[in-house]
């Protein structure tokens, strides 16, 4: 389980994240809805530790971040490192002995080129296949289904179910509402930094009704089309 407590988190005095209270439940996938700027990522970052923040983050894993697997939207690789060696990079990271790595490329990636030349879609498969090798406890999924082929969302979306399966907790934001439908049983909604709802499933079409009459009807007859 993560605990989440009082979570505060500013730049200067933009306040991006204010007194956000969540907790994550092992066997479980988390959505996190919210327009561009609601403090999805920030949220994320905090999580992760890659960003300061005030309040409290407490799990059962002890040092979460060692068994913490982020996918950013972007993520980062060295210019001259292959995919295969971006595999084994971060397997090695966490003491995984992993060597066949032709076998568990499930998305077909050119391993044995520079990461760098990838496409954007290559580029979220690769580090997404990094992370799942890790065999970590907790996944943060940061918009995985963007830039990704039809085929390749369908595996994601497979590989989300199996996780549940097998009792991983799973924090996923997607802009694809379909996709978040599938696979949580609760949806957070995000907006300025706060959190307005927590959706349990049975009431995912009352919020995806909700959010495409303010996000569709509201805002295109604001450009009063002739």
């Amino acid at each position: 389980m993560i605990q989440i407590t009082n979570l505060y988190k500013s730049f200067g005095k933009n306040v991006i994240l204010n007194n956000i209270h969540l907790s994550f439940e092992r066997g479980k996938i988390y959505g996190i809805v919210g327009e561009n700027g609601a403090g999805k990522t920030t949220l994320f970052k905090c999580i992760a530790g890659i960003e300061t923040y005030k309040g409290e983050i407490t799990s059962i894993y002890g040092i979460l971040k060692e068994k913490l697997g982020f996918l950013q939207t972007e993520s980062f690789f060295f210019s001259k490192i292959t995919g295969r060696e971006y595999l084994q990079l971060l397997c090695v990271a966490r003491k995984i002995q992993e060597n066949d790595f032709d076998a568990k490329n499930i998305f077909d990636l050119p391993l044995d080129h520079y990461a760098t030349t990838y496409s954007t879609g290559m580029k979220k498969k690769l580090a997404l296949t990094a992370i799942l090798l890790q065999k970590n406890e907790f996944y943060i999924l940061d918009e995985p289904f963007n830039g990704v082929d039809i085929q390749s969302n369908m595996i994601i979306t497979e590989i989300l179910h199996e996780l549940k399966r097998l009792n991983k907790t799973v924090l996923i934001s997607s802009h694809i509402f379909s996709t978040l439908s599938d696979t949580c049983d609760e949806i957070i909604v995000l907006k300025n930094g706060e959190i307005t709802k927590i959706i349990t499933k049975e009431n995912f079409s009352t919020l995806e009704k909700e959010m495409k009459e303010f996000s569709m009807i509201d805002k295109i007859s604001k450009l009063k089309l002739c």
